[in-house]
């Protein structure tokens, strides 16, 4: 069976020029990712500029999971009391292709569940795209992570990856065997083709962070002078084991600024600290930020600040920290949380650390990994810890080569810490990048700057109350 998305497009509105790197569009509204609104985005350097790195020839792949389940239906799902919930995909898929219930590599598996070889012709929707490569060469791998779901693994058979860039941004180079990506990240890799030419390699991507009802997404890494429908001899890399934390932290500390990236400001004018919680709002299941769950009203935000409509949205201020005798270990005692939609209003130009604290969700020893996405800046990811942060954790913080990053992982039970400057006029989201969890109200709102918005985009005044302003004439 066939698995193919959409590709319907989105592009964000941006009120800054974006740095050359690797990046992708996707859509927000209701659970357009899931759907398959998603795409790559490469910004090249500017004309005479090289990057820091040689390569030969480039790939670019977008990395997703796929239901059989419409996104619509997931909606109603998650939405419904009790929670429907999705369970794992049926497939992941490499450039929108990939296989349910046949495997390239089944005459490999060991598993006591029979699976069907996958025989393909080539021209199929499904068929994997070969990456198609020449001997002794050195090729950049783009990839981006549009998972809705599933935290994954990437690797390729006897061939080692030197990283080289993270969300748009140059890090020290490391090899690694393997690379862990989470929803909403993109990396850049450099594969040197210097294997036994007359032999074809598996790429192979697995499922981490969850238990892995879901097989791998393969394809072939194709030497030119070997025809790409020999299948590898050898098994596929095997994905590390799925609740291996210790491994993943261990692998996101790898990653450190490039010499010349800007540093971090020396102190902060402003610390929040976020916690992650799963919670009831009268019966259902939600997520939640400090015990709030989001929801956004009907007026967008930008243009409901920008002319002081102050009934469109609730003008309290939300809470900064959380109790500090709850406990991150066990289940909510309370899991009651409210829904709101307010808003942190920063200074501008204020430096903001935001510590995220991860916490027990409603289960007992269930924690989840949760990849937040801070829409319109880079910050600067100063470092991940185990349990509950504290001040004294602060000491710690890595102010020498910390990675620009829009994207940063916090793990089950631990904490990660974040910096950024408040520099750039506008109201951006701030969420969880795993398409459930933002739609069950894992997110919060940032404002900064806002009176400096020149242009505010129609899109943001042709509905709610500024919909009556503007349309009216009034």
């Amino acid at each position: 069976m066939c698995h193919k998305p959409g590709r319907d497009v989105h592009l964000p509105v941006q009120s800054r020029t974006v740095q050359a790197g690797t990046y992708f569009y996707h859509g927000h509204y209701g659970m357009q990712r899931s759907a398959g609104l998603y795409g790559s985005l490469i910004v090249n350097l500017p004309e005479g500029e090289r990057e820091p790195f040689h390569y030969d020839r480039e790939f670019s792949l977008l990395l997703s999971d796929w239901w059989h389940q419409s996104a619509h239906e997931q909606e109603v799902a998650l939405a419904s009391n009790p929670i429907r919930w999705i369970n794992e995909p049926q497939s992941v898929l490499i450039n929108g292709r990939g296989q349910h219930n046949c495997s390239l590599a089944a005459r490999f598996s060991s598993s006591s569940k029979a699976v069907a070889q996958c025989h393909f012709r080539g021209d199929e929707q499904c068929a994997p795209k070969i990456l198609s490569v020449l001997p002794n060469k050195t090729y950049r791998i783009r990839l981006a992570c549009t998972t809705a779901l599933s935290s994954l693994n990437f690797a390729i058979g006897g061939h080692k990856m030197v990283v080289v860039e993270a969300d748009g941004n140059y890090v020290q180079p490391f090899a690694t065997d393997d690379l862990d990506i989470y929803s909403g990240e993109t990396y850049s890799v450099l594969v040197t083709t210097d294997q036994d030419p007359t032999l074809n390699y598996w790429v192979s991507v697995g499922v981490r962070g969850r238990r892995p009802n879901t097989p791998p997404a393969l394809t072939i890494l194709n030497y030119r002078t070997t025809a790409a429908i020999e299948l590898p001899k050898s098994p596929p890399p095997v994905t590390p084991q799925w609740n291996d934390y210790a491994r993943s932290v261990a692998l996101s500390k790898k990653v450190l600024s490039r010499m010349g990236t800007p540093k971090p400001p020396a102190k902060y004018d402003r610390r929040i600290i976020l916690l992650n919680s799963q919670n009831k709002v009268d019966g259902f299941t939600k997520w939640a930020v400090n015990n709030v769950s989001l929801t956004l009203p009907s007026t967008p935000y930008l243009g409901s600040i920008r002319y002081g409509l102050m009934k469109a949205f609730d003008q309290r201020s939300p809470p900064d920290d959380y109790p500090a005798d709850y406990n991150i270990n066990e289940p909510p005692s309370n899991p009651n949380a409210t829904i709101r939609n307010t808003v942190y209003r920063f200074d501008f130009n204020t430096t903001i650390d935001v510590i995220l604290q991860n916490a027990n969700a409603l289960s007992v020893n269930l924690s989840e990994i949760h990849p937040w996405h801070l829409h319109g800046h880079d910050f600067w990811v100063l470092g991940y810890g185990e349990g509950k942060f504290t001040d004294k954790d602060a000491k710690g913080f890595n102010l020498k080569n910390p990675p620009l990053r829009n994207t940063a992982v916090v793990f089950p039970y631990g904490w990660t810490a974040l910096r950024f400057v408040a520099d750039n006029p506008g109201v951006w989201s701030f969420h969880c990048h795993i398409e459930p969890h933002i739609h069950m109200g894992m997110a919060v709102v940032f404002a900064e700057g806002v009176e400096l918005v020149r242009n505010v985009p129609a899109e943001a005044l042709t509905c709610g109350l500024t919909a009556k302003m503007f349309l009216n004439g009034t």
